[in-house]
């Protein structure tokens, strides 16, 4: 019987020895961690140069908006397998939902066009302290939330006039920081005035 106590006491000592090595009530628990304060944001960071945001993100989203030109969006068909397409028109949020998709895509997308830090191809900082960037930005921004507006609208004929649009903003910003003639630096040039 002494035996037995003894085991069994044993057996609890090192039961609570373990829980205290192993920091179970050995600490008081940590404090959560306070949510971030109304208004705050974390520092975002640039990954990709301007090229990569340009070709992953802007040129593939806008075509999208450009292919109303000849296309119905709620013509086109789906793809055998949707969740396979690397087309989004015919992918699995395709018509309509595709537009509204792809014109959010770029509105997010004109944040990323303000990052500090990000650079273009040729190593430049992009400018994202020139006044005339953060209106070029502002009118990607404009123009994609327009194109929203149309894809709701579910309007063929909206879309057409909003690519318009788009290619305007687009093209503000192209023609004074990426199309540089070869007396011009070229693309080394690009990111500069």
């Amino acid at each position: 019987m002494r035996l037995r106590i003894f085991a069994l006491t044993v057996l609890v000592f090192v039961w609570i020895a373990a829980l205290f090595c192993a920091g179970i009530g050995a600490q008081a628990p940590k404090p959560a961690a306070a949510p971030p304060k109304a208004g705050s944001a974390s520092r975002a960071q640039a990954d990709g140069n301007l090229l990569q945001v340009m070709r992953g993100i802007l040129f593939t989203n806008s075509n999208v908006i450009f292919s109303a030109q000849s296309h119905d969006p709620a013509a086109v068909k789906r793809d055998d397998d949707p969740t396979q397409s690397t087309d989004p028109l015919k992918g699995t949020y395709n018509g309509w939902e595709a537009f509204e998709n792809s014109s959010i895509a770029l509105a997010e997308a004109a944040n990323l066009l303000t990052i500090p830090g990000r650079v273009c191809s040729n190593g430049k900082p992009v400018p994202v302290q020139n006044a005339d960037w953060i209106k070029f930005v502002q009118g990607l921004r404009e123009a994609s939330m327009a194109s929203y507006k149309a894809a709701k609208s579910k309007s063929t004929d909206a879309i057409v006039d909003v690519s318009d649009t788009l290619t305007t903003a687009c093209a503000n910003c192209h023609d004074v920081y990426r199309e540089k003639t070869p007396a011009q630096g070229g693309m080394a040039a690009r990111c500069t005035k």
